[in-house]
């Protein structure tokens, strides 16, 4: 049976969640703070710290006039270049060249920045900005019902960008809000979504009765907001778990009634979570009727019911009902193909394959005395041929994946970049030099640094510049031991090489102008091949009696005159190459 992750998981994630104590314990320290905070109904924001065995939770509470005022009112949309005027630039690294700004609810981030105060003194009592980790040693959950959801669900994105991501396990806040409503846009929706685990530290309680959660999506005066997180649409009777931001717009406008107008409190909210913790999910697969309907149907049929839109076997047959069943499942069905179209271990597991066979390809043709470079540049053989095809393959990912790191958020894609920075620089290092062989197998081609080099390359050689500057730096033993296997580090090499070709050629034939230019980048190439030498930072294969630097040393040879002295004539005259390869130089 096909598997549909949306629908076949929400009912056991809700029940998972329910079961836990997490949620009851949230929702009291709400009630809790409120409770404090109604016998003084001047306040503006207020927070309590309650430490329990098993988490530390923070509570927001915001006064309820306020929230009545400013949703229903006020709740214009605030964007992030406005706030940046107004001296607020807070979320600005939310911020990416995909995702140039966003907006935020115009009452929630009204509050936060006048509660910004004492906000700081709380996110220095939790978090310690040196190391950039929590400072609290059981989990934290962050909360609060309406608009001091809000404030929790703004409170926990600026602890999350602030959290330093190292490769170890990185203890992340969670944020449950009651009854609040959608925090910002589509920028902001794709900012959190662009940062690939916090969306799992939102979960949204919404109830079937109120109308707070969907005022932002069903306004026709302010529908732009949308949802980020995970939603727990509940009543006292059933809940559902549903994390995909379409289908949860559409359940949002589906369930919003007129009859819900009243905004519900903690005290409600408390009472259905109390209610479904007593309670087993409710299963109704023998009230749904006959015929048997297939499995995905089925499943988006009780996860409506769950998420408090009414449907009995004959509403089944409702035009509107009927729509909406049938648009949830297109949005599966698709959602699937992607899953499947994606399928990143497969495509990473190629990845590895056809690396493997381009390592393969480099041990065989040494053996010709040639080397890959050459032997690509001048295919005669179905493995020539072959190294096209895979080294299409891992260009096509390495390029898709470079392109999603550029469009990250600067935080979240600087630490993506590193953890495959070592696969990316030997894949660069590998392939490069095969695009830099088809470019100059074409006649009169020149600069392959202008006119070839593709954008992901520079990247990706830019981007292991800034991680780790090891080239400037001696070489060590085990490089020296090892450079017999190494790659050349430089993945231009090649393409300075072609340009040495060509210069030695305009010496024996072009004019004086070129001549001259011609002897100016032979003389810094001498310098840059001696430089990666001395650094153990080209491969021996070079020296290949049959690569194309071999052709080049024979041309310049020529065209030299006998009292030429540099180190890498002495170092090619003398034949020290022979000991370089053994790490002996």
């Amino acid at each position: 049976m096909t598997k549909f992750p949306q629908f076949i998981s929400g009912l056991d994630l809700a029940n998972l969640v329910v079961n836990a104590d997490l949620l009851q314990l949230s929702c009291g320290a709400v009630m809790d703070l409120h409770a404090e905070t109604n016998r003084n109904p001047q306040f503006s924001v207020r927070h309590k710290i309650v430490s329990q065995s098993n988490c530390t939770i923070i509570a927001f509470a915001a006064p309820a006039l306020s929230s009545e005022d400013l949703i229903l009112q006020g709740g214009d949309l605030i964007s992030s270049s406005v706030l940046k005027e107004q001296g607020f630039p807070l979320f600005e690294s939310l911020c990416s060249e995909g995702n140039p700004s966003f907006s935020v609810h115009g009452g929630a981030i009204t509050l936060f920045k006048a509660y910004f105060q004492e906000l700081s003194l709380l996110k220095d009592q939790i978090h310690d900005s040196k190391s950039g980790e929590l400072q609290v040693s059981s989990q934290l959950i962050v909360t609060g019902h309406s608009l001091g959801g809000s404030i929790a669900s703004l409170f926990t994105l600026w602890l999350l960008d602030n959290i330093k991501q190292t490769y170890k396990k990185t203890k992340l806040p969670l944020c449950f809000t009651f009854g609040s409503p959608l925090l910002g846009d589509q920028g902001l929706q794709r900012a959190i979504s662009e940062r690939s685990k916090w969306c799992s530290c939102f979960l949204h309680v919404a109830a079937n009765r109120d109308l707070l959660p969907r005022i932002s999506s069903t306004s026709q005066s302010n529908p732009q907001c949308k949802p980020f997180g995970t939603f727990f649409f509940c009543s006292e009777l059933r809940c559902n778990c549903v994390d995909d931001p379409e289908v949860v717009s559409r359940l949002l406008e589906s369930t919003a009634s007129p009859a819900s107008a009243e905004e519900m409190g903690i005290d409600d909210y408390s009472g259905i979570v109390n209610s479904l913790k007593s309670r087993l999910i409710l299963r109704e697969d023998s009230q749904i009727g006959q015929p048997v309907l297939p499995p995905l149907r089925l499943g988006i049929i009780l996860q409506l019911k769950a998420a408090g839109v009414e449907i009995t076997a004959e509403q089944q047959q409702n035009s509107c009902i009927d729509d909406l069943i049938s648009e949830l499942e297109s949005h599966e069905n698709r959602m699937a193909q992607q899953m499947k179209g994606i399928g990143r271990i497969e495509k990473l597991n190629r990845v590895k394959i056809n690396m493997a066979f381009l390592e393969w390809y480099k041990k065989d043709r040494k053996t010709k005395g040639a080397g890959y470079y050459d032997s690509y540049k001048n295919p005669c053989s179905i493995g020539d041929y072959n190294a096209t095809k895979f080294k299409k393959s891992l260009t096509d990912y390495w390029r898709k994946l470079v392109e999603e790191a550029e469009r990250k958020p600067q935080k979240e894609g600087a630490f993506m970049r590193e953890t495959w920075l070592y696969a990316g620089t030997n894949y660069r290092r590998m392939v490069e030099p095969l695009d830099i062989a088809e470019f100059y197998r074409q006649k009169g081609k020149r600069d392959y640094q202008t006119h070839g080099r593709s954008k992901h390359y520079i990247l990706l050689e830019q981007w292991q510049k800034e991680h780790a500057e090891k080239l400037a730096g001696p070489p060590n033993d085990k490089k020296k031991q090892n450079v017999a296997g190494n790659l050349t580090e430089d993945s231009c090499f090649w393409m300075n090489v072609e340009e040495a070709l060509i210069s030695c050629k305009q010496l024996k034939d072009e004019s004086t102008i070129e001549k001259q230019s011609a002897r100016e980048f032979l003389n810094k190439f001498e310098q840059y091949v001696m430089n990666q030498i001395i650094n153990y930072a080209v491969s021996p294969e070079i020296f290949l009696e049959k690569s194309s630097f071999m052709k080049w040393w024979i041309d310049f040879q020529e065209i030299i005159e006998t009292s030429h002295d540099s180190p890498l004539t002495g170092f090619m005259r003398n034949c020290r190459y022979r000991q370089y390869e053994k790490g002996l130089f």
